[in-house]
């Protein structure tokens, strides 16, 4: 006991959890406050001048009414809709600190990294702030956030906050200075007085919100914009667009129509909003950043320049915005317990994140294809690919289930991965919508296709009309709304799927619908890997290639691939002695059928050369959706428009 005693308090003054304990050097170790549900004292100013996008530097001025004592300043660290604490605060530089004009020291936390303790003189009542976030000048040090002509404002990376509050009760009063000429989109409001072209300097004032609004209302701005209304009733919503180049801003009223119909459909399946108004901040850019995340009274969004302007190729971009809209009743309003923090430096944790991401994933498909972004057969060229994807690309399975892949934000953080399909990923949002699937299809099943998955909806993400205020759910509260649309062992069923060692595909053939492949993909599958740069053979010999370099991305785990000797890395150089290309590799599949030919390949990794044959006879194998007979089909009744 004496033994365990003492490693106790050896943790705790590591932790900085024993109040005057002293580090290695000799120096106090403080405690970080843990947040309380109090007012913070006053309002504090934040001022981001946004207008330096050659450097791609936001430089900071805070102003935090303060009293003399002990102060930890916080840079967030968790982040919504990051589901990990990913706060950059490895691009803040340059931070000090003054009172009445003179500099106070501060000192980060040895093991809270994202804190910074300080005393506050007597006599002070308000620090001056200043750092600088050095934004990524490429992709290689991050998401690039700020280009010549575009820049995506996250106000996360621009501000520290006063430990020992709740962040809903921390007052803000931001603004922005961005270039000249410049407009922007965000769910703030406007200070009085402030217009879209801001003051003289090209500065924007906003209304005060308290500290966890601010964070949920991100800014898009860029020299080329356009606004559309997308209709909205009682609340309005507007579509902003933002681009590298006018001529992607160009749109055909036909292909607006389905934007407009997301709004009025979601509106049909939620019965409800929760937002005063919306705003879908949309850039289309090769530029920016890739970006799809959510907030409660907007969303941030990229997409290919060609979104518009090559309106066929892309509908394997166009389940995005469904997807963020969605966010706002699930994940937004509605919220799993365990990701509700009272601060952004209190650690979350994901257990239902197949309810929070997978809905939506399964929402986002639905209400694409419900108001017209995709067509019926784009939506189940869609589902073939991804049942396509656990039937055969994700032999982690044997060893990893669903449920534990809702750790991956934490464990992998969004790395890339050596071998993604048997180390697994974020399986939650796709697995998770095979189990939402299923879920749908067995109440439409148990009602005799009365109800279905949209009274759930309604039931639970639809109530309290109009409120922002969080409500937060645990499983059993998901079992419980379910059975007030139709009774079963609901726990059972979902747990069967979430926690086994196998991939949830059982919603399809519930849906009326199989699994098939061909020798030819569909047009869908076609355009979304030429949109992915990408060649697609994991159904066949297990390889997927980049297609502008032939470089290889990935290789399915025991594989014919696999079992050949080649890994995720270098290049594929030639293809049965000739020079390699997308059309020669499908060639040598094809006639490999049989076992009528080899399928010999020439690799490169480093400066190494080698060459290894692929033991394969299956031929070119495409996923595809196929009718079961005699079967009721309620894959198309999902999909059809609610009326």
């Amino acid at each position: 006991m004496a033994q365990r005693w003492v490693w106790a308090v050896a943790i705790a003054i590591a932790s900085g959890a024993v109040a005057g304990a002293a580090n290695a050097q000799g120096e106090e170790v403080r405690t970080v406050p843990a947040p309380a549900d109090a007012a913070y004292p006053g309002t504090i100013t934040l001022n981001v001048d946004a207008s330096d996008v050659g450097r791609r530097i936001f430089r900071v001025r805070e102003e935090i009414p303060v009293a003399a004592g002990p102060l930890t300043l916080l840079y967030p660290q968790w982040l919504p809709g990051n589901h990990a604490p990913r706060g950059p605060i490895d691009k803040l530089a340059g931070l000090t600190i003054r009172g009445n004009g003179q500099p106070i020291a501060w000192r980060r936390d040895p093991v809270e990294v994202y804190a910074f303790h300080l005393d506050v003189p007597q006599g002070v009542g308000s620090l001056s702030v200043e750092f600088d976030f050095l934004s990524p000048q490429d992709s290689g040090q991050g998401r690039v956030v700020m280009t010549p002509d575009l820049l995506n404002l996250q106000w996360n990376t621009v501000a520290l906050y006063p430990a020992g509050h709740y962040s809903s009760r921390i007052t803000v009063a931001p603004s922005v200075k961005l270039p000249a000429g410049w407009q922007f989109g965000t769910a703030l409001e406007r200070a009085q007085g402030s217009g879209n072209a801001g003051d003289a300097d090209g500065t924007i004032a906003f209304k005060p919100v308290p500290f966890d609004v601010l964070v949920d209302s991100p800014m898009f701005a860029g020299r080329h914009y356009k606004r559309i209304d997308l209709g909205g009733t009682p609340a309005p919503v507007h579509l902003n667009l933002f681009a590298d180049e006018a001529k992607s801003l160009e749109f055909k009223p036909e292909q607006m129509e389905p934007h407009k119909r997301l709004v009025q459909q979601a509106r049909k399946l939620f019965g409800s909003q929760h937002y005063d108004r919306y705003e879908f901040l949309f850039a289309l850019t090769d530029q920016l950043g890739g970006i799809g995340l959510e907030h409660l009274r907007s969303s941030e969004n990229t997409r290919s320049p060609g979104y518009f302007t090559e309106w066929d190729k892309w509908a394997s971009a166009r389940d995005l915005l469904p997807h963020e809209y969605t966010h706002s009743w699930n994940g937004k309003f509605r919220r799993p317990a365990d990701l509700w923090t009272p601060n952004f430096n209190v650690p979350m944790q994901g257990s239902l994140l197949w309810v929070y991401e997978g809905q939506t994933q399964y929402w986002g498909t639905v209400l694409a294809a419900r108001s017209g972004l995709l067509t019926p057969e784009q939506a189940r060229d869609d589902l073939a690919l991804v049942a396509a994807s656990y039937a055969e690309n994700r032999p982690g399975f044997g060893w990893r289930n669903l449920q534990d892949t809702t750790n991956d934000p934490i464990v992998a953080q969004r790395r890339p991965l050596p071998y993604r399909n048997y180390q697994m990923s974020e399986e939650y949002y796709s697995g998770g919508l095979m189990v939402w699937l299923a879920v749908d299809a067995k109440l439409r099943e148990l009602s005799g296709n009365r109800r279905s998955l949209d009274d759930f909806a309604r039931t639970f993400f639809g109530v309290d009309d109009g409120g922002m205020t969080v409500r937060t759910y645990a499983f059993d509260d998901v079992v419980a709304a379910l059975n007030t649309v139709a009774a079963h062992d609901w726990a059972a069923f979902l747990r069967q799927r979430v926690d086994a060692l196998a991939p949830p595909l059982d919603g399809l053939a519930a849906a009326g619908w199989k699994l098939v492949y061909t020798d030819t993909p569909s047009d869908y599958h076609k355009h979304r890997d030429t949109g992915r740069k990408a060649i697609d053979q994991s159904a066949s010999i297990g390889l997927t290639l980049a297609s502008n370099g032939n470089r290889i991305t990935d290789v399915r785990w025991d594989s014919p691939a696999f079992k050949a000797g080649i890994s995720p890395s270098g290049t594929l150089v030639a293809v049965n002695g000739r020079e390699f290309s997308a059309e020669r590799l499908k060639d040598a599949i094809a006639a490999a059928k049989d076992g009528k030919a080899p399928i010999e390949l020439l690799l490169k990794n480093g400066d190494e050369y080698r060459t290894v044959r692929v033991d394969y006879r299956g031929g070119l194998r495409y996923p595809h959706l196929e009718r079961i007979p005699g079967t009721p089909d309620r894959l198309n009744a999902i999909l059809a428009p609610a009326k």
